[in-house]
């Protein structure tokens, strides 16, 4: 059931004379009001407004959810488990503009107070001793993987995800502020903040969606964080800031399958600010700006790396030998034109089982790398503050 009350009776007449149809075409003024909730199994368009979200809500197979630029959805950690999913065959458009974003937020302004943006495709993923589906961690149990490559999940431009990354009570599934289950690259992901979460900001389940103009604010957990064979190609202007909690700048990994795609990202910028500790305190050491781990790979140019200076830290970090020997040496890790601003060693493995070489053509540092370059707005700035600094 899909409830929406808006604050006037004259716009709830004006919606309420729309034919399915007509509710792509919405327009508002003066801003609406109301609360999401349950599925949406139809074409469903809200104005420009200020809603609240209860419980999960949930766009099914068929049905597409459109919220137009400038709107503001806000959580309550009091309703439960509360997030905007996209089930495999539903959409969702949510197209903000610099001026005018698209806030999903929460009203205690607490990290892990909810589920942010949930979702699934069937693009392929190559998840644990090579399978081509898994169940979703997310705490939903669904099945996500598929043939579809080019699936298509709707647009997401301009949109701000703040204080998500819910632990649910088993405390083995988690959210994130954006989750991607094996979504395809008919999918439009532009100019997204996850701020302040609980978890990773950004999490790809396999797929070959591509992301640019992302930035990852303060997140406790990895800013970006991907798995199951992702192998996204066209992504760019990648940006994370780390403070007071975070651990990896980007975690990748591959479920210890090596496999012969890898991901690119170009222009790129981790930083971490002075005083930032891992998750889980002194005893965790996920503290490196990148760590690949069971087979991760991908090529990543022109990387600016800031403020990894906690002792043992390291810029690039190899966690295991599987990975140094099939991923390094394969030569299917490249990191080029990488410049480190203050002295942290380039890359090192785990403990001395074995060494890490890179070929000299797929670790390359320059002083000039730029790292990412963005265009700050509303959109990229929280209570005055601009996350791009």
């Amino acid at each position: 059931m899909k409830k929406l009350i808006f604050s006037t009776l004259a716009l709830a007449l004006f919606l309420g004379s729309c034919s399915s149809d007509d509710d792509e075409n919405i327009t508002s003024n003066p801003v609406a009001t109301g609360e999401i909730t349950g599925d949406i199994t139809t074409v469903k368009t809200y104005p420009i407004g200020n809603y609240t979200i209860k419980g999960t809500v949930k766009i099914k197979s068929g049905a597409t959810l459109t919220i137009a630029a400038g709107s503001t959805i806000t959580a309550d950690v009091t309703n439960g488990a509360d997030a905007l999913m996209v089930e495999n065959g539903g959409k969702l458009f949510l197209e903000g503009t610099a001026a005018l974003p698209i806030v999903l937020t929460e009203i205690s302004k607490t990290p892990g107070s909810w589920g942010g943006i949930i979702m699934f495709g069937d693009a392929p993923i190559v998840g644990a001793n090579g399978v081509t589906s898994a169940t979703s961690e997310d705490g939903n149990q669904l099945t996500y993987g598929g043939t579809n490559a080019a699936h298509n999940g709707g647009v997401l431009k301009y949109v701000r995800v703040e204080y998500a990354g819910k632990k649910l009570t088993d405390n083995t599934s988690e959210m994130n502020g954006f989750s991607f289950y094996s979504v395809g690259t008919g999918t439009i992901l532009e100019n997204l903040v996850a701020y302040k979460g609980a978890d990773d900001g950004f999490e790809f389940y396999g797929g070959t969606v591509s992301a640019k103009n992302l930035i990852s604010y303060g997140n406790y957990d990895d800013s970006f964080d991907w798995q199951d064979g992702w192998r996204g190609q066209d992504n760019t202007n990648w940006y994370a800031y780390q403070v007071n909690t975070g651990n990896f700048g980007m975690e990748i990994e591959a479920k210890t399958v090596n496999n012969s795609f890898f991901p690119k990202v170009s222009n790129i910028t981790l930083k971490r600010a002075a005083g930032t500790v891992t998750e889980g305190g002194t005893s965790a050491a996920e503290y490196d700006a990148i760590q690949f781990k069971k087979e991760g790979n991908g090529e990543y140019s022109n990387v600016l790396i800031s403020g990894y200076t906690t002792v043992g830290a390291t810029a690039i970090r190899i966690q295991d030998a599987g990975t140094n020997t099939n991923q390094v040496n394969g030569g299917k890790i490249k990191i080029l034109n990488v410049k480190i601003t203050d002295g942290t060693s380039n890359y090192a493995g785990v403990g001395t089982t074995f060494v890490v070489a890179f070929g000299s053509t797929n670790f390359t540092t320059s002083t000039t790398a730029t790292g990412a370059s963005l265009i700050s707005g509303a959109w990229s700035i929280v209570d005055g503050v601009n996350l791009i600094q």
